[in-house]
């Protein structure tokens, strides 16, 4: 198995870059009607829609939606279960998510004009926040210390937490990380149904202000849905990595990295930006010898030949504008002068700094957020953080001299729009 070349070199080499980084994400016609018809029945039902769903599509066995609240004393119990090695995993990573987030952290500010006036703005946490694991027997403890952690830093009081559990059957690590990590409340729910119930509440959920977290293709749309009623995220696409590297990276730890992205699923990203075509060969002559070793490799193996690549460049500085192109979720600099690249980086979700710096480190336990944008969307967005889960409002403190002095602007400018109340308003206050 070969990756396939891209070489920059060549004149047109954009549209073929293009091509491979193509991905259709748009929701089916199916999956939007389906997606529609839950959100609007858990809506107008409520419980008796909610617990419909869960019976028919969680597999469980619940009487009432509270039969599907998990108590604290689970979640406690599960995190002493779970055996010294996992608690202090999961603690590392913890500390050092918590931390990371308090250094991310708003506060209100304000300053005083010549005229006297106090201008500013005051920071608030959100009231609430609704937290989507994906679940069943999977375990996913990163996703919920990544979305939990920062929205309990903000300072929000009341976190949420849905996973799916299909047939009653939950997670010890996902509970325990949720124990560790403060969640207030834990709802055995999954998919577009949980997404409702978040957003619009039911007799026995109370709705948040904001949901997070990753979901298949059903929690995606039903997000998408919502946005307007709560907040979101993002929408996230399949998950990518671009490797930048020249001649002083060793090619098994590319490969690997490669891997470690692709055995996502098959529409994951595996991209290897080089200038080095000795080391674009090396990487290609381990992959079948290292993919033997996978558990996954079948996975891994479509992933790479649908939608990985290697874009040969001319030299770094046409690798910059490269991956700046891409605007990946993640970027390593597998680089000498590593350090020195960053600041030419204007689009990626993050960027890890030489050899030691790998995205699986962030994925777990580094510190900076796993949630990132993706698909390109780099390009506007930013990785989820302590940010999300606070709101600003502007606040204005007009001295008598700034009144006197601004209502002629005002009234000029209202007059000039039509709106001669507003012209009224800001006239009085010029008297």
């Amino acid at each position: 198995m070969k990756l396939h070349r891209i070489d920059a070199t060549q004149a047109d080499f954009y549209a073929p870059l293009n091509a491979r980084l193509a991905l259709e994400l748009s929701t089916q016609a199916h999956v939007r009607q389906t997606v529609a018809k839950i959100i609007d029945d858990v809506r107008s039902r409520g419980d008796e829609a909610l617990l419909h769903y869960s019976r028919t599509l969680d597999a469980t066995d619940a009487d009432s939606v509270a039969a599907l609240r998990v108590p604290a004393e689970k979640l406690e119990l599960c995190w002493s279960e779970l055996g010294d090695e996992a608690r202090y995993a999961l603690e590392v990573a913890h500390e050092r998510i918590r931390a990371y987030g308090e250094a991310q952290k708003l506060t209100s500010w304000s300053y005083q004009d010549e005229d006297g006036s106090t201008l500013g703005q005051q920071i608030q946490p959100l009231d609430s926040a609704g937290i989507y694991v994906p679940g069943g027997k999977a375990s996913y403890p990163s996703s919920v210390l990544m979305n939990a952690v920062p929205a309990k830093v903000a300072g929000v009081a009341r976190v949420v937490m849905v996973v799916p559990a299909p047939g009653g059957e939950m997670n010890p690590w996902v509970l325990g990380a949720a124990h560790l990590s403060g969640v207030d409340e834990v709802w055995q729910l999954g998919g577009a149904h949980a997404v409702a119930a978040l957003a619009y509440g039911t007799q026995t959920i109370a709705p948040v202000d904001k949901i997070t977290g990753p979901g298949n293709q059903y929690v995606a749309e039903a997000k998408r849905a919502v946005f307007g009623k709560v907040g979101i995220d993002m929408i996230a696409g399949p998950s990518e990595v671009v490797v930048f590297a020249d001649d002083s990276a060793d090619p098994r730890w590319i490969v690997a990295d490669l891997f470690a992205q692709a055995e996502h699923d098959e529409m994951a990203q595996s991209i290897l930006v080089t200038n080095s075509r000795h080391l674009a060969e090396a990487v290609d002559s381990l992959l079948e010898e290292m993919l033997s070793e996978q558990p996954r490799a079948k996975i891994i193996r479509t992933s790479l030949l649908d939608r990985g690549a290697t874009v040969l460049v001319k030299n770094i500085e046409q690798g910059v504008e490269v991956v700046n192109h891409i605007a990946p979720e993640h970027l390593e600099l597998m680089l000498a002068d590593a350090a020195m690249i960053v600041p030419q980086i204007r689009h990626a979700g993050a960027i890890f700094v030489g050899t030691r710096s790998n995205e699986v480190f962030g994925d777990y336990c580094a510190g900076p957020n796993h949630v990132l944008p993706t698909s390109g969307t780099a390009r506007f967005a930013s990785p989820l953080g302590v940010y999300d889960f606070q709101k600003r409002s502007s606040v204005m403190a007009l001295s008598e001299a700034a009144s006197l002095a601004l209502s002629p602007v005002a009234a000029c400018l209202a007059d000039a729009e039509g709106l001669h109340a507003h012209a009224l308003s800001a006239r009085l206050r010029g008297e």
